[in-house]
């Protein structure tokens, strides 16, 4: 059996965008449905809503062999966490509140085996080599992780340089809500002066060679972060789907 080869990683040094939707419901049915859509990649969301261990596991089983790439949001950047999850088979990880480059080279370690790194080895347990399966899997891993780290903060992007650099990390992804919350606009991510600092983030992030990533409002928003260099955007939830989906079903009933 072979490792499989992390598509969405490879992607990010390609021409062209990938488009993508966050996944919050927890249900491999759910899941499963969006991935049959076309979705380039989907983002199970373990920081915030009902995601647990087992829900993500049955998505990451529901999203292999469609068309879509399964990528894990962790709620923080513990070390013990990340090592079940990619023990768990989840090869592409976005890891919440990245603030310095230390904290970065940290996350680098945790998602390698030594000598690289400090993942733990245990794969005749774990799904990840499928039992032992997977030939020689320990030597392939780390070439098909994919390290995501999000920037949401104002000391963030002051130290987004410095945090892009850092050998190892493979994308850099701009949290538009939580980077809004701190330049003192609470609940206003597309405010003007947020989305000027967006823009020169994946600008940059661009320059250092770096996959830019961020999420998109509007149709009219993701052209201006593809224009700004962004190689991966988020358009959507499937609970922003389900909610105005419903809503305007209920609103065109006759009354």
């Amino acid at each position: 059996m072979k490792l499989p080869q992390n598509r969405f990683k490879r992607a990010l040094g390609e021409d062209g965008v990938q488009y993508g939707l966050w996944l919050a419901l927890a249900s491999p049915v759910a899941a499963e449905l969006c991935a049959c859509t076309g979705f380039d990649w989907l983002l199970i969301d373990g920081e915030h809503g009902a995601e647990d261990f087992r829900s993500v596991y049955s998505q990451v089983q529901a999203i292999e062999g469609t068309g879509s790439q399964a990528i894990v949001r962790l709620a923080d950047d513990d070390p013990a966490r990340i090592k079940r999850y990619l023990d768990m088979g989840v090869q592409s990880l976005l890891i919440p509140m990245v603030d310095t480059a230390e904290q970065a080279e940290r996350l680098v370690a945790a998602v390698r085996y030594p000598p690289r790194g400090m993942r733990g080895l245990a794969t005749s347990i774990t799904r990840a080599s499928r039992w032992t399966q997977i030939e020689d899997y320990a030597r392939q891993a780390d070439e098909q992780i994919c390290l995501i780290v999000q920037a949401e903060t104002v000391t963030a992007l002051d130290n987004l340089k410095d945090i892009a650099a850092v050998d190892g990390v493979d994308s850099v992804f701009i949290g538009p809500s939580d980077l809004s919350a701190s330049m003192g606009y609470l609940g206003q991510p597309g405010h003007p002066e947020v989305q000027a600092v967006v823009a020169q983030a994946l600008r940059d992030i661009a320059a250092l060679g770096k996959a830019p990533g961020t999420l998109a409002g509007s149709p009219e928003e993701a052209r201006r972060h593809a224009e700004n260099g962004a190689k991966f955007l988020g358009i959507g939830s499937d609970t922003g789907l389900l909610v105005k989906g419903t809503q305007g079903l209920l609103s065109s009933a006759p009354r």
